[in-house]
């Protein structure tokens, strides 16, 4: 796991504009869901109704790593394997076991 924000790989992936704005749209409303979710904590909110927001950004997070990984296929994936590079494959099935945990 990444640690004291340092990137895991020197590799760096250029997102087309709509992309990465989708992306920042996505992540600026998950960070504003936790944030009220530490509001709601501070002002002692019965638990239900925090752990159903804690669901909410679950979700989202989800969501995005969804979004995240149909884009790295379609894009890095894709054309490492165009250039024979195929220990994308090991990388990419590394990372599933990652994120399926």
């Amino acid at each position: 796991m990444c640690m004291e924000g340092k990137c895991c790989s020197n590799k760096k992936t250029e997102r087309p504009e709509k992309e990465y704005k989708d992306l920042i749209h996505r992540l600026n409303r998950i960070e504003g869901q936790v944030r009220g979710i530490k509001g709601m904590v501070e002002r002692d909110v019965y638990c239900t109704d925090i752990l159903v927001q804690v669901a909410a950004v679950n979700a989202a997070l989800n969501s995005f790593n969804r979004l995240l990984l149909e884009n790295h296929i379609k894009s890095c994936v894709m054309a490492d394997l165009k250039e024979g590079r195929e220990e994308t494959v090991d990388e990419l099935l590394v990372v599933l076991q990652k994120i399926m945990k």
